[in-house]
């Protein structure tokens, strides 16, 4: 833009130095009429259009952009590092149970049911189940592959989440098997000589009657008797009896009488004991051998 302007600016001054002093000398024979160029008003002129030159040029500028303020970055407050906290102790899913005292494993929940394993300290096994009393569990059997049994509480430990576990219903109450031990005590005698018995009932259901059969293998002899009681002769003078033989007890019975001494004879006693009267019920049978 200021180039141009410079140019007429430029233009200008030498048409008005040409005519103020070029005109003359061109024509120095001719005489000049009008009034005489003012030197002054030439140098007025010429500062006058200068200044115009110089207001357009200014005009012409375009002034710069100002810079754009810029707004300071906020300055960042450091993040504080976190901890990581410490993951909780998960507790196993799969319950676990250990014994303090060597335990039986049975087939239900109780003594009545068979024994088919056992847990020993210092063994754990799988918790599978429960009874309705959380007093036994169900367990892996630690003894069978594949099996499973009843362990009591009372000296047990079950880790992991229990309250996951079924609750068993227990199965049927097996049917009581009765049992008893024999034992040789003592050969009496008053009038005759008989042979005196241990019996103990090592089952759960009582005993009401009984049957016995004492063979002198010596001798060839026998002598045999049933009952519905069990009656301990002892001497000439004394006589115990019970009606039954309960789970645990223990009672002494005499046998029939020798007509003769046995002691030092091979003997064989073959016992029966009956849960009814009148060798009825569930019998059982012990023979012992033995020499008086």
């Amino acid at each position: 833009m200021r180039k141009p302007i410079y140019v007429l600016f430029a233009a200008t001054v030498l048409l008005i130095v040409s005519l103020a002093c070029g005109l003359p000398s061109a024509l120095p024979n001719i005489p000049v009429t009008g009034p005489t160029l003012d030197a002054n008003a030439v140098e007025t002129a010429i500062l006058q259009t200068m200044e115009a030159a110089r207001t357009q040029t200014a005009g012409a500028v375009v002034p710069a952009s100002p810079s754009p303020t810029l707004t300071p970055e906020p300055s960042l407050t450091p993040t504080a590092t976190l901890s990581p906290t410490p993951l909780a102790t998960v507790t196993p899913l799969v319950p676990l149970i250990s014994v303090s005292v060597n335990t039986n494993c049975r087939a239900g929940p109780g003594r009545v049911y068979d024994r088919v394993g056992a847990l020993m300290v210092g063994e754990t096994a799988e918790v599978v189940g429960r009874d309705p009393t959380w007093r036994y569990w169900y367990i892996k059997n630690p003894d069978q592959v594949n099996g499973y049994c009843w362990v009591w509480d009372e000296y047990a430990t079950v880790t992991g989440n229990v309250a996951v576990l079924p609750q068993f219903t227990p199965p049927p109450t097996p049917t009581p098997v009765p049992s008893f031990e024999v034992h040789y005590d003592d050969l009496d005698s008053c009038v005759g000589w008989w042979v005196e018995l241990q019996l103990t009932n090592t089952g759960v259901v009582p005993f009401k009657s009984m049957s016995l059969t004492i063979r002198d293998t010596d001798e060839g002899v026998d002598v045999s008797m049933s009952a519905d009681k069990f009656t301990d002769i002892d001497g000439c003078l004394d006589t115990t009896t019970e009606e039954t033989l309960d789970p645990g007890r223990t009672v002494t019975v005499s046998t029939p009488v020798f007509a003769y001494n046995p002691k030092g004879h091979k003997m064989r006693a073959t016992v029966t004991l009956c849960t009814a009267t009148g060798q009825n019920g569930m019998c059982v049978t012990q023979v012992i051998k033995f020499k008086p």
